[in-house]
C-alpha cells in the first residue's frame, strides 16, 4: 500500500475495481482543514480520464508493473505485431491498445511492453525521442524566417507536426514522443 506522498505520474493504481494510470497530480495545502490531492487518472483498458482528490490520510493500492523489451515489427490492419528481443517470439496486440502512440512507431523499434501481474498486455513505452522523415510540408517562402511560429508538417507515419520554415520534405527530424513536438533536424 502507498500514501498519497508516493504519488507521482505514471504510477499504476487500483481503483474502483480497474487499473488507472496518474497523469498528473498536485498537493494542494489549504490555508484551513487539511491537505489533499487532486488527480487526473487514466483508465488503462478504456483511455477514459476522470478528476478525483485523495485526502493525505487515504491510502492507494498500487500496481507493480512489468516491462518487458519488445521489438516493434508491422501494423496488420487490426494488430500491432512486436516481437520479443531475447526469444524472437511475436505477439499480436490489439491497435486501441496502442491508441495514439501508432504515429510514432517506425519499424524496427525497440519499446517497452508494460504487463499487469497477472500477464496482461496494458500498453507501450515508447523512447523519449524519435526519428522520422518529413514527407509533406508546406514551401518555405523567401522572408517568413521572422516568424516565431513555424509551419504544419507530416512525416513518414502520418504525425502531423509543426516545424521550423528551414525544414523541407525529405529531412529527417528528431521528435519529443511526450510531447509530441519537434526537436531538431538529424
Amino acid at each position: 500500500m502507498a500514501s498519497t506522498s508516493d504519488i507521482r505520474n505514471g504510477m499504476i493504481i487500483k481503483f474502483k475495481n480497474a487499473l488507472y494510470e496518474i497523469v498528473e497530480f498536485l498537493h494542494v495545502k489549504p490555508g484551513k482543514g487539511s491537505a489533499f490531492v487532486r488527480t487526473k487518472l487514466k483508465n488503462i483498458r478504456t483511455g477514459k480520464v476522470i478528476d478525483n482528490t485523495f485526502r493525505t490520510s487515504e491510502r492507494l493500492e498500487e500496481v507493480r508493473v512489468e516491462k518487458h523489451k519488445k521489438e516493434y515489427l508491422y501494423f496488420d490492419g487490426d494488430f500491432y505485431v512486436f516481437m520479443d528481443i531475447n526469444t524472437y517470439e511475436q505477439l499480436q496486440v490489439p491497435a486501441e491498445i496502442i491508441g495514439n502512440l501508432d504515429k510514432f512507431l517506425i519499424e524496427n523499434m525497440e519499446v517497452a511492453m508494460k504487463l499487469d501481474p497477472e500477464g496482461q498486455i496494458m500498453g507501450i513505452e515508447l523512447p523519449t525521442t524519435v526519428e522520422q522523415e518529413i514527407v509533406e510540408c508546406e514551401p518555405n517562402f523567401k522572408g517568413n524566417s521572422a516568424s516565431v511560429s513555424g509551419k504544419k508538417a507530416v512525416t513518414i507515419t502520418g504525425l502531423n507536426v509543426v516545424v521550423p520554415f528551414f525544414v523541407e520534405i525529405g529531412n529527417k527530424i528528431k521528435i519529443d514522443t511526450r510531447t509530441g513536438k519537434y526537436l531538431e533536424r538529424v
